[in-house]
């Protein structure tokens, strides 16, 4: 035997070995317990157009997290994601009451998100402030411009066909939304885990110094990643628009919590350098499926905005307890 033939296989056991003790194997693990708890909890769990209905719990702000993983990855952050979604909601109830088709409602509420993703940048690269204080403001201005036009009232006159990219199927309980979501995690895996862009993404991350010095352009790479971020709570606007039918001031309200909780519950580092998309995508439907089985049982909302919160801060917070606990030993 060979000394290739004999390296093969010790390669293939370490790969498969570094699968089973990933994070997404856990992860994957947990998706599929919560799965079989839930058909035990309740008799309409299993229910095709039930479990279709699920999928709404996390599409929305999967196709946003997908987009925050990449800014995460390099060390930054976009707190005003839920507050693009209002904006852009309210300029595409607006422009809906005077007269507006669907393809124009669309083009209106891409643009402001990513015009909304371009303020950003702006401050962010150019002027070299801080993300997360960056964001927190424009999280209050953008939302505070929606409350402004809108007030105590609503948005409600959409177009019959704009209804489609919230409610409509494409196939039998497929959604539009679930295959939107499911083409939008192929592209940012290939972006991120196949590309020069997305090395560049991780360079940044772990040492945007080190990633300048090696010719990568450290903030025009940030500028695109918060017009990506940007783009996507546009198209999340959209959809969510088109389900709910209406425009109200306080939409999406605190959907950014559940984003970030998504992208850390997803293996992603929260100082930026590591994460994946896949990871990202079991943990969407980890919370999916642990919204929707808490509803089945009428859980109240409040709890579950309890529920979100503790996540975020075990997720963060234990690894970092388990670490110190092994310097220890």
């Amino acid at each position: 035997m060979s000394m290739a033939e004999r390296h093969i296989p010790d390669r293939l056991t370490g790969r498969a070995a570094r699968v089973l003790k990933s994070w997404e194997t856990l992860l994957l693990a947990v998706a599929v317990g919560i799965f079989i708890l839930n058909s035990f909890a309740s008799p309409y769990f299993l229910n095709a157009w039930n479990l279709s209905d699920a999928t709404f719990n996390f599409t929305e702000k999967a196709m946003i997290a997908f987009a925050m993983t990449l800014l995460i990855i390099a060390g930054e952050i976009d707190l005003s994601v839920a507050s693009i979604i209002a904006l852009a909601s309210t300029c595409m109830g607006f422009a809906a009451e005077a007269g507006v088709g669907t393809g124009g409602l669309v083009a209106i509420g891409l643009t402001v998100g990513l015009a909304c993703g371009a303020f950003n940048a702006f401050f962010v690269t150019v002027l070299g402030l801080p993300s997360i204080v960056v964001t927190i403001g424009t999280m209050s201005l953008f939302r505070g411009i929606s409350y402004i036009v809108l007030g105590d009232g609503a948005f409600r006159g959409y177009p019959a066909d704009f209804a489609f990219f919230g409610q409509g199927y494409v196939f039998w309980v497929i959604s539009f939304e679930l295959v939107l979501f499911a083409v939008l995690a192929v592209i940012y895996g290939v972006v991120l885990h196949k590309t020069n862009f997305g090395r560049a993404v991780y360079a940044i991350g772990n040492n945007p110094m080190a990633a300048l010095f090696s010719g990568i352009r450290v903030q025009r790479v940030k500028f695109i990643l918060f017009l990506l971020t940007g783009l996507m709570s546009g198209i999340a606007a959209v959809c969510l628009t088109s389900r709910l039918g209406s425009t109200r001031p306080s939409i999406a309200t605190g959907m950014e919590l559940e984003v970030v909780t998504m992208v850390v519950l997803g293996g992603v580092n929260i100082l930026g350098g590591s994460g994946t998309i896949p990871g990202v995508v079991i943990a969407a439907f980890v919370m999916g499926l642990v919204t929707f089985g808490l509803g089945l049982l009428n859980v109240p909302g409040i709890v579950m905005s309890i529920f979100i919160g503790a996540l975020l801060i075990g997720v963060i917070a234990l690894p970092r307890l388990w670490t110190k606990m092994r310097r220890r030993r």
